[in-house]
């Protein structure tokens, strides 16, 4: 219709047609995009923040780590002269002090496995051994908890008490059942050749 005062093309309807508004419009569209990028980075961070919190780890630096695609320590730590061997899920670094984690995501104990107690506290000790600085403290995640473990003398001492008593039953002929759990029998693979097998 010629002479009309409709809008003839989309841009038209929209009211984008005169090309002296675009800059207008543009920088409108860049503040928008500005905002919501803003916004996402936020979101972002906020999301990481509960994670971490979630995680029960301190906001430190992540020296290694053995889980996922992303392992950072290449070997395992390593004491010759203990003949000890080990790999933490993670070592954090709080200052100058290195903190070993071990991560059990599938535990949901009130209190921690005198087993998993020990592998940190392995960990402690192999941290001290190849770095010459005795770590303050290790840490043991369950699914919804977080055990603090102090390295002392009693817990380094007890890691090569358990070590030594390890290295004599390997040179053992016969070694006796050292629980009354069934189930770990049906479980073990020594089943077969045990004489002392509870099920």
């Amino acid at each position: 219709m010629v002479g009309s005062n409709e809008p003839t093309s989309a841009l038209d309807r929209i009211g984008l047609a005169d090309q002296r508004r675009w800059p207008d419009y543009l920088g409108k569209l860049m503040v928008a995009l500005g905002i919501a990028l803003i916004l996402g980075a936020i979101g972002i961070f906020v999301l990481a923040f509960i994670l971490r919190q979630r995680s029960g780890l301190p906001w430190v630096r992540v020296v290694s780590q053995d889980v996922s695609e992303a392992r950072t320590l290449a070997r395992p730590l390593y004491s010759a002269r203990l003949g000890l061997t080990g790999k933490p899920d993670y070592v954090l670094q709080r200052g100058s002090d290195l903190i070993p984690v071990e991560v059990k995501p599938n535990r949901y104990a009130q209190q921690p496995y005198r087993s998993d107690l020990m592998q940190l506290a392995a960990y402690l000790v192999l941290i001290e051994e190849t770095t010459g600085t005795a770590p303050p403290y290790g840490l043991l995640r369950y699914a919804e908890a977080t055990f603090r473990l102090p390295y002392t003398a009693a817990v380094r001492a007890e890691v090569l008490t358990t070590l030594s008593e390890m290295r004599d039953l390997l040179r053992a002929t016969d070694v006796a059942r050292d629980h009354e759990d069934a189930a770990r029998c049906r479980k073990c693979g020594f089943r077969d050749q045990c004489e002392d097998a509870l099920s």
